[in-house]
C-alpha cells in the first residue's frame, strides 16, 4: 500500500543536526516507489526532505547521479545534507513550478519547453556516459519487457506466449543494439512531471531535473522517447515530430535513429503497461491504472512503424482489443 505521507519520527532530529531546527516540515509528493518528499520551512527558507528508506530504497545512487549532472552543467538539485543509514536527503528546493502543469495551463508554450527539453537531452547525450552506469542494453530491455506477460496478461486473463513475445522482441531489438549509438547517459524517468522550470536559470538549465536515480548507460533514443511519449500528458503527434527532427538535426544521427526511436518507445511502453498493473495489483496504487489507455494509444502508433512488425503481429495474435484501451475506459478492468 501507498506510505502514509507523515514524516519519519527522526526528520526533526536530523534537520536540527543541519541546521533546521524547528522547521516546519509539509508533505510535498510520493512517487511510484517508496521514496516520499517533504518542503522544509523556515525563516523564509526552504528545502526539500526526500525519505527513501531502507532497505527499500538507497538515496546514494541520487546522490552520485545529482553531482554528475550538475558537474555537466545540468540542473539537479544540491545535496545539503544527507543520512544514508536511516535513507534521508535534504535538497535544493527548485519551487513548485513544473512542466506538466505549465504545459496544461499555456498551451502557446508548448513548442519552446519541449525545444528546451530536447536541448538538454542533445547537450546530455554530448558528454559521454556517467562512469559506472550499468548497460541499458538488449538483456534489461528484454527483462523490463516481462513485465508485460507478467502482470498484466494475468491481471486481463489472458493466457500468452510468452516465448514467442521474446523472440519477436529480440528481433525487433537486436538491430537497435547493433547500430552503433551511444553510450550515453540514459535518465529512464525523463517526462514533464520530473521537469521543474527553475527561476533565474536560462537555457536547458531553466529545467531542473528530478526522479533520476535510476540512470543507466544505454541508448540516445530511449529518453527522446520517454519525454516526447509521456505516459502521463498527451503530447502532439506534430510536437513529437518536430523535436525528433531537432534533435537528429542537432545530432547528425542518421535514419537509424528514428528505428531506434520507435522500438524503444514501443519497448518502454509495453514495460509501464506492466509497471502500472503491478502498481495497482501488488503495491495498491489503483490510480496509475487511469493512464492505461494513453499507454496503448502510444503504443498502437509505435508498432505502426514497419520495423515493429513481429511485435505488432505477437500482438494482433494474443492481446484482443476488448483487452487493449478499452479493458481501461473505467478505471479498474470487469
Amino acid at each position: 500500500m501507498a506510505a502514509p505521507m507523515i514524516p519519519p519520527s527522526y526528520a526533526p532530529d536530523f534537520l536540527a543536526a543541519h541546521g533546521w531546527a524547528g522547521a516546519e516540515i509539509r508533505p510535498l509528493a510520493g512517487d511510484a516507489s517508496f521514496r516520499r518528499y517533504f518542503r522544509v520551512l523556515r525563516e523564509g527558507e526552504s528545502a526539500v526532505l526526500m525519505d527513501a528508506p531502507p532497505p527499500h530504497e538507497d538515496p546514494k545512487p541520487f546522490v552520485a547521479v545529482a553531482e554528475w549532472l550538475a558537474h555537466a552543467g545540468l540542473s539537479a538539485p544540491r545535496i545539503l545534507a544527507s543520512d544514508y543509514e536511516r535513507g534521508l536527503l535534504l535538497l535544493d528546493d527548485f519551487g513548485d513550478i513544473r512542466l506538466r502543469e505549465t504545459l496544461d495551463d499555456t498551451p502557446d508554450r508548448e513548442r519552446a519547453l519541449y525545444e528546451q527539453a530536447t536541448d538538454l537531452l542533445i547537450h546530455l547525450h554530448g558528454q559521454p556516459p556517467m562512469p559506472g552506469l550499468r548497460p541499458h542494453g538488449p538483456d534489461e530491455w528484454l527483462s523490463e519487457l516481462t513485465l508485460f506477460p507478467d502482470w498484466y496478461c494475468p491481471a486481463l486473463g489472458l493466457d500468452v506466449d510468452a516465448d514467442a513475445y521474446r523472440t519477436a522482441w529480440t528481433e525487433v531489438l537486436a538491430p537497435v543494439a547493433a547500430d552503433g549509438l551511444g553510450p550515453v547517459t540514459v535518465l529512464r524517468d525523463y517526462h514533464a512531471e520530473n521537469i521543474m522550470l527553475v527561476g533565474g536559470r536560462e537555457g536547458i538549465r531553466h529545467l531542473g531535473l528530478l526522479d533520476f536515480q535510476d540512470a543507466l548507460a544505454g541508448h540516445p533514443a530511449y529518453d527522446l522517447a520517454s519525454v516526447l511519449e509521456d505516459a502521463r500528458r498527451d503530447v502532439t503527434p506534430a510536437i513529437e515530430t518536430a523535436m525528433l527532427r531537432r534533435y537528429l538535426d542537432a545530432t547528425g544521427h542518421a535514419t537509424g535513429f528514428e528505428r531506434a526511436y520507435w522500438a524503444l518507445a514501443a519497448q518502454r511502453n509495453t514495460r509501464i503497461l506492466g509497471v502500472f498493473t503491478r502498481l495497482w495489483k501488488r503495491d495498491g496504487k489503483p490510480h496509475y491504472l487511469g493512464y492505461q489507455p494513453r499507454m496503448w494509444g502510444l503504443l498502437e502508433r509505435d508498432l505502426a512503424d514497419p520495423n515493429l512488425a513481429p511485435v505488432r503481429a505477437w500482438f494482433d495474435a494474443h492481446i484482443p482489443q476488448d483487452k487493449r484501451a478499452a479493458a481501461w475506459a473505467n478505471g479498474v478492468p470487469a
